[in-house]
């Protein structure tokens, strides 16, 4: 893994967090606690800052960058980045999923239990109102959340992710 200090900012982690041997993170990125960052992973906190909560999973080839002086990055609990996706410059509330290759640019929030589904990009300064799926490009409203779609995907992959961390880090 590649940890490594920006102008002066250290990457901090949480208690009982998984990082890949060639995941990269930098600068200015503060992690909650039972985070997971997967292989090829990059989290990129040299132009701005990024807070992450806890149960965190960023999943094999994601990104996370900021704008320079206009937008940081906020990610809140419990909550899942796909693999190849990028998270860029944006706020994701608790419980949410951004599926597998997804976009989320600039000025963004998605509100807390929706999914930004694979593939979609979200443009910038959109804002994903809680409980709802977005697909697509441009990224649109395609329904609301079930209770058993929140449960089934949303908390199942976040719960998955800090099972399989767990496997990595009995493996030393």
């Amino acid at each position: 893994m590649l940890i490594k200090t920006v102008n002066g900012k250290t990457p901090s982690f949480g208690r009982d967090c998984f990082i890949a041997e060639n995941a990269t993170i930098v600068g200015d990125v503060d992690m909650g606690d039972a985070c997971s960052v997967w292989f090829n992973a990059v989290i990129r906190g040299d132009v701005h800052f990024i807070k992450m909560g806890n149960r965190v999973n960023v999943q094999d080839g994601a990104v996370i960058h900021c704008t320079y002086q206009r937008f940081p990055t906020h990610i809140g609990n419990n909550v899942s980045i796909g693999h190849n996706a990028i998270v860029h410059g944006c706020t994701l509330h608790d419980n949410v999923l951004v599926g597998m290759g997804a976009i989320v640019m600039d000025g963004c929030v998605v509100e807390s239990n929706s999914i930004v589904a694979a593939g979609a990009v979200v443009t910038q300064h959109t804002r994903i109102e809680s409980g709802s799926i977005y697909a697509g490009v441009p990224a649109r409203k395609i329904k609301d959340i079930s209770a058993e779609l929140q449960a089934g995907e949303i908390n199942r992959i976040a719960e998955n992710y800090v099972k399989y961390a767990g496997w990595f880090k009995e493996e030393k």
